[in-house]
């Protein structure tokens, strides 16, 4: 193929990458930008497939064959509430790849010959080892195969530090040695050692950020995947990839008062002060029922919702779209509020709330909701937990001060939907729960909300 045509192709792949992201800004463009993406990266595996002096496309055909049938299952028996391990999972996978093709290129010894190249190996086999073991870890605290508390590693601090400096030296090491393979074995059990010690002490709160980072990771171990190679379409979808996810990580950090400097480096919140849950609550939380809450929902002109994990884990957003359409008929102004960090990973009320077709213009982020909350009659809380905590805003003595949180306490009345007083992942009581404005609706998010949906229709 004419080197003119492979490198139109790939700056085609390239600009189709970036309209790609920048359509998946919006909730409106984001199903056309995965499209354009998802089109960029075809011309690009096409048109390196005739570039490459490819020798043999039996293995290639059954791996795309294979990957293709495994995806396409995975994309239709995954459940919204699962994605969030989903997409650690497949950052793990984005991480071990690039970890693969390190290690081949440097067994093979006509791939490895320049400074460059070893230099992109080390750096690959690094990235991409810590990418695949955090990514697991991630998924198995996601998935509760292990606690998602943060599990607490004696001296973790001096063990990453350490760890680090030793895959700093090992990748020295494996430069100035290119034909020492023990070195590059030990590298990998360094670098996936690394990663598990990353991402073990950090808790469920943090997973957003945690996900955000893990993918910029498998951005930068593609990116120097490309350097290995000679591919150039693969260094600028790695860069974007890498970037961006740093960007995304930088925006959860300021979304949970997270330092970025402690997210690179595993060291996240920090235990506060104890709170006892009792002392919080102090038999001030007023259980309500359907029935009541539609009372209320009957005279409300201006009514928010605020979507937290809890909506997802109920399958309830079916039945939040269902309330907020009969609210709609009765002139009621709906609106969703939408925190950064709510959920499990980035995005993950958006993606959720787009399933039940809820109208885009109808979510509004947090820094737009917050002013408007003292102006609502009703805010529905369902399932949402330390994005709502007035504990982020007023006790210093909490892990969670200095978070921006959504500023439900401040509508006329609060209504909670939710199981039980248990806390968020932060392991935190919530005193909302206990205001003068709230009640608690005890129950499981869906089937609360059919039943405060059955009662306004029966009001009408």
């Amino acid at each position: 193929m004419s080197t003119t045509i492979i490198y139109l192709a790939y700056l085609i792949a390239a600009s189709l990458f970036i309209l790609g992201i920048k359509g998946m800004t919006k909730p409106r463009t984001a199903v056309r930008g995965n499209q354009l993406s998802a089109l960029g990266m075809f011309i690009a595996v096409v048109v390196t497939l005739f570039d490459k002096n490819i020798l043999s496309y039996e293995w290639i055909i059954a791996g795309i064959l294979v990957g293709s049938v495994i995806g396409g299952i995975m994309a239709v028996k995954i459940q919204v509430t699962a994605m969030p391990q989903m997409v650690a999972l497949l950052n793990g996978f984005g991480g071990g790849a690039s970890l693969f093709i390190a290690l081949a290129n440097f067994i093979d010894p006509e791939s490895a010959t320049h400074t460059v190249a070893l230099v992109s190996i080390a750096a690959t086999v690094l990235i991409g080892g810590v990418t695949l073991s955090g990514s697991f870890i991630a998924f198995g605290k996601l998935q509760e195969l292990i606690s998602g508390n943060p599990i607490r590693v004696p001296g973790n601090k001096v063990i990453n530090a350490v760890l680090l400096v030793a895959a700093l030296v090992l990748g020295g090491m494996l430069v100035a040695e290119p034909y020492n393979l023990t070195n590059v074995y030990i590298l990998v059990a360094v670098a996936l050692a690394l990663g598990i010690f990353l991402v073990v002490p950090i808790g469920g709160a943090d997973m957003p950020v945690v996900i955000a980072l893990l993918n910029s990771y498998s951005g930068i171990a593609a990116a120097t995947t490309g350097f290995i190679t000679g591919n150039t379409v693969l260094i600028v979808s790695g860069s974007l990839v890498g970037a961006s996810g740093i960007i995304l990580t930088q925006i959860m950090c300021k979304a949970m008062n997270r330092s970025l400097f402690n997210v690179l480096f595993g060291v996240m919140a920090e235990g506060g002060e104890t709170v006892d849950a009792d002392e919080v609550y102090a038999g001030k939380v007023k259980s309500s029922s359907p029935e009541e809450v539609a009372m209320l929902l009957e005279t409300a002109e201006r009514v928010v919702i605020v979507p937290g994990y809890g909506l997802a884990m109920a399958q309830a957003q079916h039945a939040v779209r269902d309330l907020a359409s009969i609210l709609e008929g009765r002139g009621t102004d709906v609106k969703y509020a939408i925190h950064p960090v709510a959920g499990r990973m980035p995005g993950h009320m958006n993606v959720l709330l787009a399933e039940a077709e809820v109208p885009y213009e109808q979510l509004v982020e947090m820094d737009e909701i917050n002013p408007q909350f003292e102006q609502t009659d009703v805010a529905i809380v369902i399932g949402a937990n330390d994005v709502t905590n007035p504990m982020a805003r007023e006790d210093k003595g909490s892990p969670i001060y200095g978070m921006p949180i959504l500023n439900v306490d401040k509508a006329r009345t609060v209504v909670v939907v939710k199981r039980s007083l248990s806390p968020g992942f932060a392991g935190l009581p919530n005193p909302l729960f206990a205001m003068d404005n709230s009640l608690m609706l005890f129950g499981d998010g869906k089937k609360a909300i059919v039943e405060l949906t059955q009662n306004l229709k029966e009001a009408d």
